[in-house]
């Protein structure tokens, strides 16, 4: 069971790298701003729904009655104070997703992706640099997936930067999309994966044994959806009533997107308590699936040197999991 939820979560999550990508228009300056408003209105939907879940489970057969699955869906016992603990951490990730959404603007999707996903290489390396981890949980296999993840990005970087601007154009033609040749195009993946990473820290001290809080896995993603939440908020009054732009009309690709990410979150909780530590590595795989739509849906199509290092990277990110 948990090995499909495993699926559905490397599907829902690869879906709203998809649908954020196709809901996002170069010349638009304001797309980020109307991605975040879609994804926290969805969150902060689910959110609600975990307030009156929770409380009724809680009132009835509690937690540990009902399957985990059921749980992640429907179940929080999330306090305000747990809003408040874990702002720090949920600000940056949700910065680091504004970086990402800033992103899909300015580079291909099959680029963005494998970068952004890296995060753990980085958030791994950090994490025992601040005696979080122990030098023990460094192994030949984890050494060799951050190598490789890092071989893969310089090496990306490298491919972006030399290759010949003619041969650029002719095959983001088939896509109908023009990015230049930008070095603040890279960056910007770059910048969620620094920013996300520190999250991770954040995220690994805030449920050890040092930290001075105490804040469940429910509480923790639910103090996340509501802080995307108020952030949403944020984005449509900017959005509606000092950019004076649409927020709704034409953009359903953003509100797919924001499902699919919500959702994914779902399952991707339901694995994370269970014992199936396999599902974790499938999970670490869904940039795979984003590269395999974008090729098909979004017609991206990378030179062999960029798919080469690609893979590099995401066999690293699988192997790291």
């Amino acid at each position: 069971m948990y090995y499909i939820f495993s699926i559905l979560a490397l599907l829902c999550w690869s879906g709203s790298d998809l649908f954020s990508k196709m809901g996002t228009r170069e010349k638009d300056k304001n797309s980020h701003w109307k991605v975040v408003f879609a994804v926290g209105l969805i969150m902060g939907i689910h959110f609600f729904i975990t307030l009156i879940g929770g409380a009724v489970i809680d009132s009835t057969v509690g937690v540990d009655g009902v399957p985990k699955v059921i749980a992640s869906l429907l179940y929080t016992d999330f306090r305000l104070i747990d809003f408040f603990n874990y702002l720090p951490v949920a600000g940056l990730y949700i910065l680091a997703m504004v970086f990402g959404y800033i992103g899909l603007r300015y580079i291909e999707l099959s680029i963005s992706s494998p970068i952004c996903n890296s995060s753990g290489a980085l958030a791994f390396l950090l994490c025992v640099l601040f005696g979080i981890f122990s030098t023990d949980d460094i192994t030949p296999v984890s050494i060799i997936g951050i190598v490789m993840i890092t071989v893969g990005i310089i090496a990306l970087g490298f491919v972006e930067q030399h290759e010949d601007e003619e041969v650029r154009q002719a095959r983001q033609e088939r896509a109908n999309r023009k990015y230049a040749k930008s070095i603040l195009a890279f960056l910007l993946p770059i910048s969620y994966l620094i920013i996300d990473a520190l999250g991770t820290v954040g995220d690994e001290f805030i449920f050890s044994d040092r930290s001075p809080v105490t804040i469940t896995d429910y509480a923790a993603n639910s103090a996340f959806e509501l802080t995307f939440f108020v952030l949403a908020i944020f984005a449509f009054i900017w959005v509606k009533f000092v950019k004076k732009d649409s927020i709704f009309k034409g953009n359903k690709h953003l509100y797919f997107g924001g499902l699919c990410e919500t959702i994914g979150q779902v399952f991707y909780m339901a694995v994370m308590f269970s014992d199936f530590s396999v599902g974790m590595v499938i999970i670490s795989a869904y940039c795979a699936i984003s590269v395999l739509w974008s090729r098909i849906f979004l017609k991206e199509k990378m030179s062999w040197k960029h798919y080469a290092v690609i893979a590099l990277v995401i066999a690293g990110i699988v192997i790291l999991g």
